[in-house]
């Protein structure tokens, strides 16, 4: 049976952030993620999660910025990670370590890391071995704190010049990096827009033991799973048969209100 966790950061929009911990305990989530934790101080967010019995099981590493007022700030100004970027590596290597700092605060056992734009002027092949000793590191330091990174393709739409679209590429690098605490982060949302055939692709990549997470959505409009044309009922239970047991993100933009939309997930653990 899939285990769902909410996403703060899409879900619940109609609250303020710290509100929407309770909303989603309220509607029976037992789990959450979001985008960012760095507007808030660790002992906030670990109140919240305890007084409403959630567990955090993934947030992202900061976006930008060497300080907890710049990383808070880099998202909303177009900021989209450093992992891969040539000359931001201290940059990178400040933010994982605050990202571990909060981690540890929030028992959170996955971090994702965002590889950033494609810089003017750049092929994405030279990113290349500057990326894998990012990742070689940020996986490494993972592994000391108990912690896991995690890296997700992203579809070109709603990302333009992201780096990282295929769940090959992603597969790709871990060969390259080579540490069990690198793993790969699979929205079935952006696979199926970039890819599609995602049922094969599950079947693919989740025996090998390197999907950490799962996220999902409907497609193309990003809003609850069972609107657009994936046929989530029939993903969830190849989930299932393939043994996945890890973390379900429900990474979508309510369509009309968070609770009100809920049915698909209701209906999903009845029919488990």
């Amino acid at each position: 049976m899939p285990q769902f966790a909410a996403n703060l950061s899409l879900m619940y929009t109609e609250l303020p952030f710290l509100d929407r911990f309770a909303a989603a305990a309220h509607d029976g989530f037992t789990a959450v993620e979001y985008l960012f934790p760095y507007a808030f101080e660790p002992r906030e967010l670990r109140a919240r999660l305890k007084d409403n019995g959630l567990r955090q099981v993934l947030f992202n590493a900061p976006p930008g910025g060497l300080e907890r007022p710049a990383m808070a700030a880099a998202w909303d100004q177009g900021a989209r990670g450093t992992a891969a970027l040539p000359g931001r590596e201290i940059e990178f290597r400040t933010g994982v370590m605050e990202a571990l700092r909060y981690a540890e605060a929030l028992d959170c056992p996955r971090i994702h890391v965002m590889a950033g734009l494609l810089p003017e002027g750049l092929e994405r092949a030279t990113l290349h071995d500057g990326y894998v000793d990012n990742l070689r590191w940020a996986a490494e330091q993972a592994g000391r704190n108990g912690r896991t990174v995690l890296i997700e393709p992203i579809n070109p739409r709603d990302m333009p010049g992201y780096p990282l679209n295929r769940q090959h590429e992603a597969h790709a690098l871990l060969d390259a990096v080579q540490s069990p605490h690198l793993q790969v982060q699979m929205d079935l949302y952006h696979c199926q827009i970039v890819e599609g055939d995602v049922a094969t692709r599950l079947r693919q990549y989740l025996p090998t033991g390197r999907v950490g997470h799962l996220q999902i959505a409907g497609v193309p409009e990003r809003h609850e799973p069972d609107q657009g044309e994936l046929h989530y009922p029939y993903l969830f239970s190849v989930i299932d048969a393939l043994g996945y047991s890890g973390w379900v993100g429900c990474e979508y933009r309510p369509a009309a209100g968070t609770t009100a939309g809920l049915g698909w997930r209701d209906r999903t653990l009845a029919a488990a």
